[in-house]
Order: structure tokens, then sequence, then C-alpha cells
């Protein structure tokens, strides 16, 4: 046997079915049914042309639901299948679909216990859609076969024709990969989904997916500025977002010695404020202003943390009885 379930042929269930069809909890959808669903890892229930009308379908797990008083049913499909399909209309186009069935004669009116990948014929016409599927249906693919398509004529072009119904499903409490199908509610509060670039969870409170954000990891230091001997360090503050990568700072310095008198150009020698500790500093080269209240400057953040002075008010001056505040905020490496 190929395509396998558990907990569904009475009184002969083999110890491989058991062992390779899925039984753990999964993600539901109402208290009683389960978001039914291809398990993901690898590619479960790929599809490949196998001739001008076969398709392969490779191996995967699935729940199936059934109605709510049948339940879902576990599958597994452990070696390829291979379907053929029927010719196409001689007017118009269909879609067909290829889909894991349950079927149960405790439930269903086909006499047999068994589970199966099948092809699902739509109706032609010249719009076609997607057949409806029987109870304990699980789509995995729909395929456009056009009007006059035969392998005469060089059957189905599986590079244009498959669309990937796939949708995933995954253990209860479980992140819901990216499938078929994004728009779906969430179960209960607090239920995640990957929707394929970000995370999202399940407010039921608001009754829509909301894009999660990790609790900001803030971080503050007042320790660690080395400050340069032509200053004396008044006060160092700083703090970072980890999750976000930023920064920022805030020093006050006084300068040591004599005052500097500053050219009408506002050029003077490059002097070094001081150094950020390891690990707030930023990822590249920036520029900062400076000011003591009376005059203004501009200084140079480099990636190394190294803070120096450039330039200050033309015709002004640098004093010794003056603190020099800098700020700024920058992307952490």
């Amino acid at each position: 046997m190929t395509v396998r379930s558990a907990w569904l042929l009475p009184q002969a269930q083999t110890r491989e079915d058991t062992r390779l069809a899925p039984v753990s909890p999964v993600a539901h959808e109402s208290p009683i049914r389960v978001r039914d669903g291809v398990l993901p890892g690898g590619d479960p229930f790929a599809a490949t042309g196998a001739a001008a009308m076969q398709l392969q379908i490779g191996a995967g797990r699935a729940y199936v639901q059934g109605t709510d008083a049948q339940g879902a049913y576990p599958i597994a499909n452990d070696g390829p299948v291979t379907l053929t399909f029927t010719d196409g209309d001689a007017q118009f186009g269909r879609v067909d679909t290829v889909a894991v069935r349950v079927l149960d004669a405790l439930f269903d009116q086909e006499g047999q216990n068994l589970a199966r990948i099948e092809v699902v014929e739509g109706e032609p016409n010249a719009t076609p859609t997607a057949p409806t599927l029987e109870p304990a249906s699980l789509r995995l693919w729909d395929v456009t076969v056009p009007a006059g398509t035969s392998a005469g004529v060089g059957g189905i072009n599986w590079a244009s024709a498959l669309a990937d119904r796939r949708r995933y499903t995954t253990a209860a409490g479980g992140i819901i990969p990216r499938g078929w199908g994004l728009g779906f509610d969430g179960a209960y509060d607090g239920q995640y989904r990957d929707n394929g670039s970000v995370l999202e969870r399940w407010n039921a409170t608001a009754g829509e997916w909301q894009t999660y954000r990790a609790p900001r990891q803030t971080e503050s230091t007042t320790t660690g500025f080395a400050v340069s001997s032509a200053y004396t360090l008044n006060s160092f503050s700083a703090r970072r977002n980890v999750n976000a990568g930023v920064c920022s700072f805030v020093v006050e310095v006084t300068r040591k010695g004599a005052q500097l008198d500053v050219p009408a150009a506002g050029n003077i020698n490059d002097e070094t404020i001081g150094t950020l500790p390891s690990g707030w500093r930023p990822a590249i080269d920036g520029d900062l202003s400076a000011s003591d209240g009376f005059g203004e400057g501009t200084a140079r953040l480099s990636a190394a943390g190294v803070i120096t002075l450039r330039t200050w008010s033309g015709n002004g001056a640098l004093r010794n009885d003056r603190n020099i505040r800098t700020s700024y905020t920058f992307l952490l490496p």
C-alpha cells in the first residue's frame, strides 16, 4: 500500500500505517475540527510531469478533515503515485484537481475504507473553475487542461498547467508555514503563521492577523566612555535596541587647558573627545553636531567609536569653562 491512513481500517491497521501516518495533535480550526493540510518538510506531495497526460505525485504526509463526526484522518504517501488525465474537451478548457481523499464506509456511500490520491475532473467551460471536492478531501494541485489536449498533440504543458494548492498545517501551537491561500482566520487568540515575509499573530479581539514584533530589548549604560586626556567627562549615557539594531548616546565634556581661539573659517585641529565602549559603536562613520550653549561645531564619529571635534563657530573660542555636549543616533553593526 502506498497511501496509508491511521484509524481507518477496522482491525487492519498495520504497524507501518501507525508509524508513518501523523497522529500528534495539530492546529485546530474549532473545538472539534483540525486545520487539515500538508505537513511541512522537504517538498511534500511534489508534482512532476511523467508523460504527456500523466502526473507523478511524490511522498508526503497530511491531515484530511472529514465532517465533525468523522474527525481528521492522518495520511502518509510513502512513494510516487502516477495519475492519468483524460483528454481535453473539444471546445472548452477545464481545470482538474489533484486531491487526497479518504473513503470511509461508515460515513460515505463508496463502500470502501481507504485513502488515495485522485484526479477530480472539472467541467469544461469558457471560463473554467476548479471542481468542488467531496468531504474528507484535501486539494493539492489544480491542473489546467486546454481544449483539444491529448497525448497525440503534445499533451499537457506541465510547466504552465500546474497551480500549487497545497496548504500547510502544523502541530498544535506551532507556526503555520505559508502555503496556498492566506485568507483564513485564526482559530484562537495568539496563534501564529508565516505569511512568507513576516510572522503574524492572530488577534481574536480585533479579528485580524497582525504583524508580530518581538518585545523591545532595550539596554542602557552610563559607563565605559573613555574620555580623552584633553577633556574632563561630565556625563555619558547610551541606549540601544538590540531588535531594531539602533543605538543613541549623549556625552558632555569640558575642555582642559587654555582657551582655543577659532579662526573665521571655523576650522580647528581635530581634537579627540573620547571613545564609545565596545558594543555601542556605529556600523559606519557619521557626522554629528556639538554645542556649549554659546558656540557650535561639528564632530566625527568613526566606526571604531572615536568622537573627534573638527570645526567650531567662526571667530569663536573653545573655552575651558563651558560644557560641550554632543549626541547621536545610529545603526549598530
